[in-house]
C-alpha cells in the first residue's frame, strides 16, 4: 500500500469538475484508493462519497492507494494534485 498527502489546489476543492477528474482518474486503475480527512475515510472512486467528503481549497488530505498498479496510480495521482 502507498500512501500520498496532498494540499487540495483546486478553489472549488473536490466538488464539481475536479471531483469527477478525479473519480475518472482513479477508476481507470485496478488499485483502491482512499482519501482520509480528518480521520475519515472516503472512497475516491464514488462521486457520492468524494462530495461527502466536503474537502475544501487548501485542505489536507491522505490518499491511501492498495493494488497491483499501485505505483502508476499514486504517481498520476500525484500529478493531478500539484
Amino acid at each position: 500500500m502507498k500512501q500520498l498527502q496532498v494540499t487540495v489546489p483546486f478553489k472549488e476543492g473536490l466538488h464539481a469538475r475536479p471531483a469527477v477528474k478525479l473519480i475518472k482518474l482513479v477508476n481507470g486503475f485496478q488499485a483502491t484508493v482512499t482519501i482520509v480527512k480528518d480521520g475519515k475515510e472516503y472512497n475516491a472512486g464514488s462521486i457520492t462519497s468524494v462530495l461527502a467528503g466536503g474537502i475544501m481549497h487548501n485542505d489536507q488530505i491522505l490518499l491511501k492507494i492498495d493494488g497491483p498498479d499501485e505505483d502508476a496510480a499514486t504517481a498520476a495521482l500525484e500529478a493531478y494534485f500539484i
